[in-house]
């Protein structure tokens, strides 16, 4: 197939697009390129691209793709947060508009990512796709809009799917520090303290950049019926883990390391564990990826490359660059690229 990526040069997107050529698709980009020299490591090999923001695309850019696979977003809660307007401009009405040209334009196959924090904080219960909705932050409220909103336009010739992806984890060239497996094992690695900020008693879900890709190239390639207009959570069971859990996982795998909870309470009230069965069932996919394995992944791959204090807490966490590309005059305040380059 012929595939539209937007964000194809994030953390998500960099793992995704090798997948997606892998398996004899064609692949062109979308992308601001805010994060694109944000890399760890040797540079990755992009596809064709187009540098444009979501909120400017054009009929011509979505025509004569097979599929889109939207990827593109503010991307965690606290980036979200960061302006909720321009979260919703952005993540929903932007990604609708997208939707609706994709759809102008003939694309039958709209792969969504959504996130399985619309779930909120569920509690100790394995939730599924039918669970009620309880979004807790603007990024995670925008998720649910969208995919409404998406459920509206479907018909016979356009299908949505949204794929509620657990929070990511893993290495990627294009790197992110500010998801929790990323961070806690950056910080290990630097400082030999994996520091909680919480008592480490919520829960979370867990999913690897490359079993996210797994799982949008079994949807791209899935009969149209086993998607259309369909949720699926992605991950696996075996990643619900408290973030306790997750911080000693790491420490096992960097001698010497100590755990330091840290017991602050109601800086993020999420919790939530989550039922993967569904996509196993209907779309024949699995998650493989270990949390034990991806701390390990990590580590191995920070101290092969060098990964330093100012690059982690800076280059590779979404907030503090899109700040400094702020700062730097290369965005304005509604997020609007000034000049290219930066």
């Amino acid at each position: 197939m012929r595939v539209l990526v937007t964000g194809h040069q994030g953390y998500l997107g960099t793992v995704m697009v090798p997948v997606l050529m892998a398996r004899g698709h064609t692949v062109h980009g979308l992308d601001t390129g805010w994060f694109a020299d944000c890399v760890l490591g040797p540079a990755p090999q992009d596809p064709p691209g187009t540098v444009a923001d979501l909120r400017d695309i054009s009929l011509d850019q979505v025509t004569g793709f097979d599929a889109v696979i939207h990827l593109a977003a503010l991307s965690n809660d606290p980036l979200g947060a960061l302006n909720p307007g321009i979260t919703h401009d952005i993540n929903h009405h932007a990604s609708v508009r997208l939707a609706r040209l994709a759809k102008e334009a003939g694309v039958r196959r709209f792969l969504y990512a959504s996130t399985c924090s619309v779930y909120g904080a569920a509690g100790n219960g394995l939730v599924d796709e039918s669970a009620p909705l309880r979004p807790l932050t603007p990024y995670a409220e925008s998720k649910v809009r969208v995919e409404d909103d998406l459920v509206e336009l479907a018909d016979a010739d356009f299908a949505p799917v949204f794929l509620r992806n657990a929070t990511a984890f893993g290495f990627s060239p294009r790197l992110r520090a500010d998801i929790v497996l990323n961070n806690l094992a950056g910080h290990a690695v630097l400082d030999g303290v994996v520091k909680v900020l919480s008592d480490g008693t919520p829960w979370r879900p867990l999913v690897h950049a490359a079993d996210i890709a797994e799982a949008f190239a079994v949807c791209l390639e899935a009969p149209l019926p086993a998607i259309h207009c369909r949720a699926y959570n992605i991950g696996t069971e075996a990643n619900n883990r408290t973030v306790a859990e997750i911080a000693h996982a790491v420490a096992e795998v960097v001698p010497g390391s100590e755990v330091l909870i840290t017991g602050e309470s109601g800086a993020d009230p999420r919790s939530y564990r989550v039922d993967f069965g569904a996509a196993r069932r209907e779309l024949g996919f699995e998650a493989r990826w270990t949390v034990a394995e991806g701390a390990a992944q990590l580590v191995h791959e920070y101290t092969a490359h060098g990964l330093t204090a100012g690059g982690f807490s800076e280059r590779f966490v979404r907030l503090a660059r899109l700040r400094h590309l702020g700062e730097s005059g290369a965005v304005d305040a509604a997020l609007r690229r000034v000049r290219i380059g930066a």
